[in-house]
């Protein structure tokens, strides 16, 4: 080959970049950029500045869109459906690998193990190693239940012959909580009054009105019971068919209706059901009537008896389970099995990919639901992380969410460990200390909502420095300490609390100032609060998880401000308030209120097109002809919390009920958000924002956060920290989890727990001030905070 040829590059390493041209999804306004493959990309902004839009719903979506376009239209009837992102041109893409802060499967069975595929590994182990030997994997599996059949087979071959065949197969699942680990009982007394008769309305149960046919007339007029009598009253036989009998067809006023005994129907119309997607008085009752206890069978396990009795070196499948994954790394480590030579290999690399990426303190029998968005976005990292593949697209939604400053240096290492083995990485990131390791850096802003969805700066960490967005500004933000803290006007008492790895503790948590419990993660903070706190009297607690609602639900509808509005314009234009609904009355009848007609295309992605008669506006156009202080209602859904704050403060339009509301959302800052924005469409940080907003018209004393600062940009760091600090000086208490160095140096008081995770964790190793923490140095969360305020 000449010398002219060598130095020559092949065309084909010359598609290192990721372009994207045009991209115009949620606020985006025609963004064109240049990403570079290979390398770790930072996307930073302020909330609601269109990152995740962009990483997400452009990049990501896109390479996952062309990935199952390449399989058979048969194959791809059983897969999500994925519509082209709006965007011109997208070049360079590879295959996306999301690993976003979803919380797992809420499903009762789904534990850390079953999540990681390590359950898998550790049922094979014990059912080659496992003495007793009780069968294959499967008799080690709480998802599978043992099944025994016998019958006449005919087998088609030759002659015609039926054979007498009998199956059984052996699963591990107990019998008696079917593999859930907790047994439900109803409390009988929260369903119905014995007092009363049927007749008299005896039942307690929310939405069962007595002239309902489908409830409480059914079981007054089936014949089995009379309903004249109190059910404290019932014979045996009554009660019996009260409480259990099976569902039997009855006639009532000549309707052919179906009678089922009471538990069963409650099981079956509230407990089946996931208890976060019901409403919020039906959740209530749910929480009041049922109680969850440990399985006394398995005693928590899930496993039958079998299962529990099988062991290798004197420790069974559900104590291998119940171990910290440290713990059980190291068991593995020691065991000596040439036979399981290959799997031992792979269970320790993801046993060990667990004390690597900080979860340590996690044990495989810890259900998938309780995790937090952090520690469940790091549960999935794991499979990722002794992966073999390269060049692909690894896109991460904030990885630092619920980690101490302490592993955010672990965090970085490893999504440069996913870049040096010839990655594109993609995170979109607030902390500093991770957008300083970047290659690249895309700002997005300058604002949130409409006045976001541009491209501020665009290249490295020293560049963003130097520029003057709002992120370089506030990139070397420090918060200083407190010159004078509050003093605490009482105290919450915690005794003897056990939940989790917690030993013991004892703690007086302060109230009437602004308390910060911290530690590394896996400590036992959320024990703690979530254990011995929330729940009590007058505790509100605003967590992370999702709102439970529809594209048809928004702030408005959320935060019960459209009630007021409503009555307001029925009151304005002497009509009906039920008008003025897009799920009501008032709702275009072609889209029914949606705003849009979806047309299904089988495997193809659905086409949702702007409803032809009322343009999106989702109300009939005799309802748009009602106005209040000159707008109609479409006009107002479409405004920014911001302008109906203003609009509905004074005029023709005041409405005092609904001001308050939206000044409570101009105060946790969502100003920018419209009124009528899908909740689908809102980031965790968002979400959690808007339900402080909802709660802060509550009047509890004591307010619990969990880590608020998630999803929150360096500038609204200050924001909030004013928005607590008013809380404080109206009277509350405010007792906030968090790592944020920011939100410790503000804090009143401080509760460290440590000093490590998992067993390791678990005490109080710091009670105090802020400067009394940075003075003593005595815990890593003291050393870090003395870096971060320079002392």
């Amino acid at each position: 080959m000449s010398r002219a040829g060598a130095t020559q590059p092949h065309i084909a390493d010359s598609h290192d970049l990721i372009r994207v041209h045009g991209a115009r999804a949620n606020n985006l306004k025609d963004v064109s950029i240049e990403i570079p493959k290979r390398r770790l990309t930072v996307f930073t902004g302020v909330s609601g500045s269109g990152k995740s839009s962009l990483v997400f719903n452009t990049i990501a979506a896109e390479s996952q869109r062309l990935i199952n376009e390449t399989y058979s239209a048969f194959v791809q009837g059983f897969m999500p459906t994925l519509a082209r992102p709006e965007v011109d041109v997208l070049e360079g893409l590879t295959t996306a690998i999301i690993v976003d802060q979803q919380r797992t499967g809420g499903d009762t069975r789904s534990t850390v193990g079953t999540a990681t595929d390590a359950n898998a590994m550790l049922r094979i182990l014990f059912s080659r190693l496992g003495t007793p030997h009780i069968g294959p994997p499967s008799a080690y599996s709480f998802n599978t239940a043992s099944v025994k059949a016998s019958g006449a087979i005919t087998v088609e071959r030759g002659n015609k012959k039926a054979v007498k065949a009998t199956f059984s197969r052996t699963g591990g699942m107990c019998t008696e909580c079917e593999g859930r680990g907790t047994v439900s009982d109803i409390d009988l007394t929260q369903l119905y009054d014995d007092s009363k008769s049927l007749a008299e309305g005896a039942f307690t149960i929310p939405g069962w009105k007595s002239d309902s046919f489908w409830t409480v007339r059914v079981y007054a007029e089936s014949g089995f019971l009379d309903p004249d009598k109190p059910i404290a009253k019932f014979t045996k036989k009554e009660m019996q068919d009260f409480l259990y009998r099976e569902p039997t067809k009855v006639k009532v006023e000549g309707v052919n209706l179906t009678y089922e005994g009471l538990i069963p129907k409650i099981q079956k119309s509230f407990l089946s059901k996931d208890k976060d997607a019901l409403q919020p008085h039906i959740r209530a009752f749910v929480e009041r009537a049922v109680t969850f206890t440990t399985c006394p069978a398995c005693e928590g396990t899930r496993l039958s008896e079998g299962a529990r009795s099988s062991k290798i070196a004197g420790i069974s499948i559900a104590d291998a389970c119940a171990m910290q994954t440290s713990d059980l790394a190291a068991w593995i480590a020691g065991l000596d099995e040439p036979s399981v030579a290959p799997l031992l290999i792979a269970l320790g690399q993801t046993l060990d990919s667990f004390v690597e990426i900080g979860l340590g303190y996690l044990a495989l029998d810890r259900p998938a639901g309780t995790l937090s968005g952090g520690e469940a976005q790091r549960v999935k990292m794991i499979r990722h992380l002794g992966s073999s593949l390269t060049d692909t697209t690894y896109v991460f939604d904030e990885p630092t969410a619920g980690l101490h400053p302490h592993d955010i240096q672990r965090m970085n290492n490893l999504l440069l460990r996913l870049r040096d083995k010839g990655n594109t990485v993609l995170v979109v990131e607030h902390k500093p200390e991770t957008i300083a390791v970047a290659d690249h850096v895309v700002d997005l802003g300058p604002g949130a909502g409409t006045g976001g969805g541009t491209v501020c700066f665009e290249g490295t960490v020293d560049g963003l420095r130097a520029s003057d967005t709002v992120t370089g500004r506030h990139f070397d933000d420090r918060s200083t300490l407190k010159a004078q803290t509050r003093e605490p006007t009482g105290a919450l008492e915690v005794r003897g609390a056990t939940a989790n790895n917690l030993r013991g503790v004892d703690v007086d948590i302060p109230l009437g100032v602004l308390t910060v419990v911290t530690g590394v993660a896996g400590s036992g903070k959320s024990s703690l609060i979530h254990g011995s706190v929330a729940g009590r009297d007058g505790v509100v607690t605003v967590d992370q998880s999702a709102i439970r609602g529809s594209r048809r639900s928004n702030p408005a509808t959320y935060t019960g401000l459209l009630d007021p509005i409503r009555k307001a314009f029925a009151k304005a234009n002497d009509v009906k308030p039920a008008l003025f609904s897009a799920n009501s009355e008032g709702a275009c009848p072609t889209c029914n209120g949606a705003g849009v007609v979806f047309t299904d295309l089988a495997m193809m992605a659905g086409v949702a097109t702007v409803c032809e008669e009322c343009e999106g506006k989702r109300f009939q156009a005799s309802v748009l002809e009602y106005r209040l202080g000159g707008r109609d209602i479409s006009e107002v859904l479409a405004m920014s919390v911001a302008e109906a704050e203003e609009f509905f403060g004074s005029g023709d339009a005041r409405t005092p009920a609904a001001h308050r509301v939206l000044e409570r959302l101009v105060d946790v800052g969502l100003g920018y958000l419209s009124l009528g924005q899908p909740l689908t469409t809102l980031s965790g940080g968002e979400r959690q924002r808007l339900k402080l907003a909802t709660h802060m018209g509550e009047k509890g004393g004591v307010y619990v956060l969990d880590e608020p600062t998630t999803g929150l940009h360096l500038a609204d760091v200050e924001q909030l920290l004013g928005l607590l600090d008013r809380l404080v000086d109206s009277g509350k208490s405010v007792i906030v989890i968090e790592h944020h160095q920011a939100v410790m140096a503000h804090a009143d008081r401080i509760i460290d727990l440590g000093p490590g995770a998992g067993h390791d964790g678990g005490t109080v190793v710091f009670e105090g001030t802020p400067a009394d923490l940075v003075a003593a140095r005595s815990t890593l969360t003291g050393e870090h905070l003395a870096q971060y305020v320079g002392a």
